[in-house]
């Protein structure tokens, strides 16, 4: 099964005032490996980037200037993505994104008509009710270093994304950084081997949001609820 892990960047949250992709990020694994096959471009929006925007991603104006539009890159990215089953956080946002920008081209169908997608924020509610399941959160609930992870960035996003993904359905032992066992012994693991924990091992340490990080994660959702109205992650189900 191939599936490609994607995330986008933008000028602004909603399409349908005239923002544009300016980043999209993208890494393919097939039966939930990663391949090292990735496609990766940043795109001039012929417009202004938000300073909201800005201050999530740390992309400007000037960076964007000589980089190419989205109708120069649109066949190459349509056919990494094509016929694969696209796992995505949030998935309506970035979809909505990549459906009007292929809608302003024209000859394009919907990412839905050639894509599975799966949206792996709603997955985590399901899985995890009642509790925040951005990336962040979820990569502290997975034990997935994501320190370097300073600003948003596509594919950066989409790299940590693919591990949260593999952990959060199911877990996955084999992420091809070595082909042989811990023990030294040179035998090759077995594709798809599940390796046990020890009962009696150590218990994990917890570390949790200071008081200072749920504050500016507070401070980041008023400014969301003052563009669109409510954010996502303040909506209860």
């Amino acid at each position: 099964m191939r599936q490609v892990v994607l995330d986008t960047e933008t000028t602004g949250i909603d399409p349908k005032q005239g923002h544009r992709i300016i980043e999209i990020g993208c890494v393919e694994m097939i039966d939930r490996k990663l391949t090292k096959r990735h496609f990766h471009v940043y795109i001039n929006p012929d417009r202004e980037v938000e300073e909201e925007a800005f201050r999530v991603h740390g992309i400007s104006n000037e960076f964007l200037a000589d980089k190419p539009r989205f109708h120069e890159i649109a066949q190459e990215f349509f056919d990494f993505i094509k016929g694969a089953e696209l796992i995505i956080h949030n998935a309506p946002f970035d979809i909505g994104f990549m459906d009007h920008e292929f809608a302003k081209l024209g000859g394009f169908p919907k990412t839905a008509e050639v894509c599975g997608v799966f949206d792996s924020l709603v997955f985590a509610r399901k899985k995890h009710p009642g509790q925040k399941n951005n990336l962040d959160i979820l990569c502290k609930r997975y034990g997935i270093d994501n320190s370097h992870r300073e600003l948003h960035g596509a594919l950066l996003d989409s790299e940590i994304l693919a591990d949260v993904y593999l952990l959060m359905t199911g877990g996955q032992t084999n992420l091809g950084l070595s082909s042989h066992s811990d023990s030294g012994s040179g035998e090759e693991e077995s594709a798809g081997e599940i390796r046990r924990l020890s009962a009696d091992r150590p218990m994990l340490k917890v570390i949790r949001a200071s008081d200072d990080e749920l504050k500016m994660h507070e401070e980041r959702l008023d400014l969301i609820d003052k563009k669109s109205g409510q954010s996502l992650w303040r909506i209860k189900h």
